[in-house]
């Protein structure tokens, strides 16, 4: 406890005395015509990372063969205030390293794009399993510690960029149901996972206490293998469907074994860009329709709890899925549409559903507001407020009835699901050009699906360094 305290008050001293001001995130902003030249501090500040062009070694490479570097950290100290499973503290931490070659200016060929990226999670035991129990997980980086691939992909562009096939190690939320403006991987405003990608969406692993299968879901970060065709229709709608091994390794993400028995995981999408062409002065948007699909075999919820008292056998599902809407919206602009810090209002809204026969959830909606720049003079700073509702499997529910019948009191009144809900309010500063600092308070509500463990008080320091 001690050495997590020490390491958050020192980051915040270290960061307490950097600038304040509206530093430029994304690229310095030469000095004008008659002013001052700037100070090298204030370049350091402003440079696009901590260990700037590498010489010009950096913008060579980009700009003369095609290869871009990311290197990115974040760091953070959940802290479960009260409630929940128990209160206390831990450090979380991941390294994310990514690499880009674009095929025209190192190959010589159009349309050509090869991703590579890994992962080194560190830090102490996942936090929310210990101290909190929800299943939406309060902290965006919460997985066990490891260093893994992430994901190993080559897309190529087809027919002037109207088709694309992309085929190799992919994870889904970098593809489908993607929020485009507020909460992006190049924009975290919210740390919440379930706001990065509905936990609904996690049904494809088993449940805990059911008979055992071999799903998951290639979410960040654990990719699987799998293609992925993508159809621009029109200049302001899209069709993608993408397939990926049922199963991703859960070890250091190397692993590739394609079996019946694992399954096949299908994603299916249409989407509508709003007011996204060159000419468009109108507020952007992004509305997104989609399904899921996973062939493998998953039981009945209500036969596993009749087996459980002996009045059946469990039966089998050659399958599950679920539906999605999102709806992304700028909803007010501060500046023009070149304005780069994209200062004003952002809304957000969504809808997953799925069959509660055969899954632990059955049915969400969440949604929230992120502004930035709302503090003059802190055009990149950004505030965000969202909420989330998921409700559990009615049909789980009756089979917890069913057994409370036979066995009376086998599951206690607060034990029966009904739904787990979070309120996140954050705030992010952006202190340089490549280093913020997010202070966060989650409301937890009945973690784990049912009112058997307390609400939660959640706070959060997490601070990012682009390298």
């Amino acid at each position: 406890m001690k050495t997590n305290y020490c390491r958050t008050a020192l980051l915040t001293a270290a960061l307490g005395l950097l600038p304040v001001g509206g530093l430029r995130a994304g690229g310095a902003v030469p000095a004008a015509a008659g002013e001052p030249a700037k100070l090298d501090l204030m370049k350091f500040f402003e440079q696009d990372y901590l260990f700037g062009d590498w010489g010009g070694l950096r913008s060579k490479l980009s700009k003369e063969h095609g290869v871009d570097f990311e290197f990115f950290y974040i760091a953070s100290n959940p802290y479960n205030l009260d409630g929940g499973k128990q209160t206390g503290s831990t450090y979380e931490g991941a390294l994310l390293l990514m690499m880009d070659l674009d095929s025209t200016k190192l190959a010589g060929y159009d349309g050509g794009h090869l991703h590579v990226s890994g992962t080194w999670l560190n830090g102490n035991y996942p936090f929310s399993d210990k101290y909190v129990g929800d299943l939406n997980k309060v902290n965006l980086i919460d997985f066990p510690d490891a260093w893994r691939l992430w994901e190993l992909w080559y897309e190529q562009k087809f027919l002037d960029n109207k088709v694309s096939l992309k085929f190799g190690q992919m994870c889904v939320d970098q593809d489908f149901l993607v929020a485009e403006y507020y909460n992006s991987l190049a924009s975290i405003s919210l740390l919440n996972q379930t706001f990065f990608f509905p936990t609904l969406a996690f049904n494809v692993y088993d449940i805990p206490g059911f008979p055992p299968g071999f799903h998951a879901l290639a979410s960040t970060p654990y990719g699987a293998p799998g293609a992925l065709l993508r159809l621009k229709t029109t200049e302001n709608t899209y069709l993608q469907v993408a397939a990926y091994d049922g199963y991703p390794d859960q070890g250091d993400g190397t692993r590739v074994e394609l079996n019946r028995q694992e399954g096949v995981l299908l994603y299916f999408e249409m989407g509508y860009r709003l007011n996204q062409g060159k000419d468009d002065t109108g507020l952007p948007g992004n509305f997104k329709l989609g399904a899921f699909y996973h062939t493998g075999d998953f039981p009945d919820v209500e036969s596993v709890f009749g087996a459980s008292i002996g009045a059946n056998e469990v039966s089998f599902h050659p399958n599950t899925y679920g539906l999605y809407f999102l709806a992304d919206q700028t909803l007010y602009r501060e500046v023009g549409k070149d304005d780069p810090a994209r200062q004003g209002l952002v809304g957000f809204f969504r809808l997953t559903g799925a069959p509660p026969d055969r899954n632990l959830t059955e049915f969400s909606v969440d949604g929230g507001l992120v502004y930035k720049g709302l503090i003059p003079t802190r055009d990149y700073d950004s505030i965000a407020l969202a909420a989330s509702y998921l409700k559990m499997s009615g049909d789980i529910r009756t089979g917890q009835e069913a057994v409370n019948a036979v066995l009376p009191g086998y599951f206690p009144t607060a034990a029966l699901v009904d739904y787990e809900a979070v309120v996140e309010l954050s705030y992010k500063a952006q202190l340089t050009a490549w280093m913020t600092m997010q202070v966060d308070v989650q409301r937890a509500i009945h973690p784990g699906g049912s009112a058997a463990i307390p609400d939660a008080w959640v706070f959060i320091l997490a601070a990012t360094l682009r390298f």
